[in-house]
């Protein structure tokens, strides 16, 4: 096994997506199993790894075969382990795969830096925020499983999955598998006709977040399948609320806020990160245009899908504090 690569046996998977980061490592020991079906595989976790257990893992075997040590979370290494790692990558063994997963921010950035240094094969699992890049993931996915889909149908399935991506992949999966491969717009609308809920609360948090293209895309199509506006209403505020009380409540500890607000901790973090485009006065103008929505969808008005449609736009208007834009939804003019 001498004649490996210095570049094969040295592998960074670089963010904290963690289907990507799971999909970067097993990358990385399927190509180290193709240099070696008998390749054995370790985990660890760097915060509770020694400078001992990492130098007994890097040993070559006794027996010959190719080892594979995959150390996940690296940015939490203690100062020791980190020097140690930083100088075995500026010569590692050559019957040894070293796979370090680390989450990509400040935080043990140096020995990240020093991989990278060293000629590892890095590997991007940062955290896809964009809209346009979850469409491309989609898109990817699609193509990575043999089938392909529409620009319309990637959004669709956004639109009624959410933002998750394990979620999202797993969706791609079965949709390949139960069609002929070719996904547009009228075959995701088949399947997910059910996710009002979920596509109710994806309008939602796309508006909260200002995110004005995705909470219209996302709007247009909930509308397409069905959806009925009123809880398209609820969700706008509902999330509007969860936000205001989160932001009142202060920049606390998730878990600890979860318990006098009544929330789960996971919601209450969201919160705070989307809080963090608002001010009071801010968030006072959503309020009242959220209200004046569910007023408008409950109250008989004619054309509902307005009625939401304007309450999306004021709400991202709102915002970003331009009131002049951020009026109240009411009928069509």
């Amino acid at each position: 096994m001498g004649g490996m690569a210095t570049a094969d046996a040295l592998h960074l998977v670089l963010g904290d997506e963690e289907l990507l980061v799971t999909r970067g490592i097993a990358a990385a020991v399927a190509a180290a199993r193709a240099v070696d079906a008998q390749a054995t595989v370790e985990e660890y976790a760097a915060g509770e790894m020694t400078v001992g257990d990492f130098m007994g893992a890097v040993s070559p075997s006794l027996f010959g075969a190719l080892r594979v040590v995959v150390i996940r979370d690296a940015q939490d290494a203690r100062k020791d382990l980190t020097a140690a790692i930083s100088e075995y990558v500026r010569q590692p063994e050559p019957e040894v795969v070293l796979v370090v997963a680390h989450a990509g921010g400040a935080k043990g950035k140096a020995l990240a830096d020093a991989i990278r240094a060293a000629g590892a094969v890095v590997t991007n699992a940062a955290r896809i925020t964009r809209h346009r890049d979850r469409v491309e993931f989609v898109r990817d996915e699609f193509r990575r499983l043999g089938g392909k889909v529409s620009e319309d149908a990637a959004e669709a399935l956004l639109a009624a999955v959410g933002n998750d991506l394990r979620e999202l992949a797993a969706a791609c999966s079965q949709l390949v598998a139960d069609s002929s491969g070719r996904i547009d717009r009228a075959t995701v609308s088949r399947y997910y006709r059910g996710r009002a809920e979920v596509s109710g609360f994806t309008v939602a948090d796309a508006a909260i977040a200002g995110n004005l293209p995705g909470a219209l895309e996302a709007l247009r199509w909930a509308l397409h399948i069905g959806i009925d506006p009123v809880i398209i209403a609820d969700a706008l505020a509902d999330g509007v609320r969860t936000v205001a009380r989160v932001a009142a409540a202060g920049r606390g500890n998730p878990y600890q806020l979860a318990n006098s607000l009544g929330l789960q901790p996971w919601k209450v973090e969201r919160a705070q990160k989307q809080a963090r485009g608002w001010t009071p006065e801010s968030l006072a103008r959503a309020t009242r245009i959220a209200a004046e929505c569910n007023a408008a969808v409950k109250g008989g008005m004619e054309d509902r899908d307005y009625a939401v449609e304007q309450a999306v736009i004021a709400l991202v208007a709102a915002r970003s504090a331009t009131p002049a834009v951020a009026g109240r939804s009411g009928a069509r003019p």
